[in-house]
């Protein structure tokens, strides 16, 4: 394959172009959500993204006109009682490898998906309302990593981030938590700890969404639908 094709062999030319166009700014979290819908493009096509924005706007500015207070208690209550309890965001259990749970527009609009999309969702409205926000590139389970408030006179000591995990509902973790949580999702002791809790660049947020979509496909035999994530891979390893 070609690293340096302009025009896509297998995958969708929308696709294939929006991505690319997102790939200079990657570092910003505009740039992955619109790269990240660039991916759904292949498949959904019709999808817009003026429409798929408009809905994080929204919840946004839902949470912002409830928040009364400026602690990042308050935004995060907040955050938490609108994405989770009122609109019910919430990991696809009962169909968790469906190729849907990894496009942005069939997320939002069902209200489930991977954990790595969830988390995507939830950075992107937390953001928007003033909290800091990184993805949690753990083994197995992608997690949310909230900066909190340092209470009165902390301590060197203390641990200014939260663990959230979207798919399950919001919960909160403490780093005790998430380990347990890796090891009952992958079924393996964890041994290295502090790779379990590295953030996630951009680029590595969405590689791993690419190669989660050719592990589906590749699952049912999608084999051009392979290929087409790999000609988006190619594009983020320039």
């Amino acid at each position: 394959m070609n690293t340096t094709m302009s025009t896509p062999v297998y995958c969708r030319p929308q696709a294939f172009a929006a991505f690319a166009r997102e790939c200079p700014q990657l570092e910003t979290t505009q740039g992955l959500f619109r790269a990240a819908f660039a991916i759904a493009l292949h498949d959904r096509s019709e999808a817009l993204l003026c429409e798929t924005e408009a809905i994080l706007v929204n919840l946004a500015e839902t949470i912002r006109r409830r928040v009364h207070s400026p602690s990042v208690e308050a935004k995060l209550a907040h955050l938490h009682d609108v994405l989770f309890d009122i609109v019910g965001l919430h990991g696809n259990v009962e169909d968790y490898y469906n190729p849907a749970n990894s496009y942005l527009p069939d997320v939002l609009r069902a209200r489930r998906g991977l954990p790595i999309t969830l988390v995507l969702i939830y950075k992107c409205v937390a953001e928007a309302i003033g909290l800091t926000v990184y993805g949690i590139n753990a083994p197995g389970h992608f997690l949310a990593a909230v900066e909190s408030s340092d209470p009165p006179h902390s301590t060197k000591s203390s641990k200014p981030w939260m663990y959230v995990d979207p798919f399950y509902g919001g919960e909160l973790l403490d780093e005790h938590e998430v380990y347990r949580r890796i090891a009952d999702t992958t079924g393996q002791p964890v041994l290295h700890l502090s790779t379990c809790l590295a953030r996630a660049t951009n680029r590595q947020w969405l590689t791993r969404m690419l190669v989660n979509l050719q592990a589906t496909f590749a699952s049912v035999g999608r084999e051009r639908d392979v290929l087409a994530m790999q000609e988006l891979q190619l594009l983020l390893d320039k």
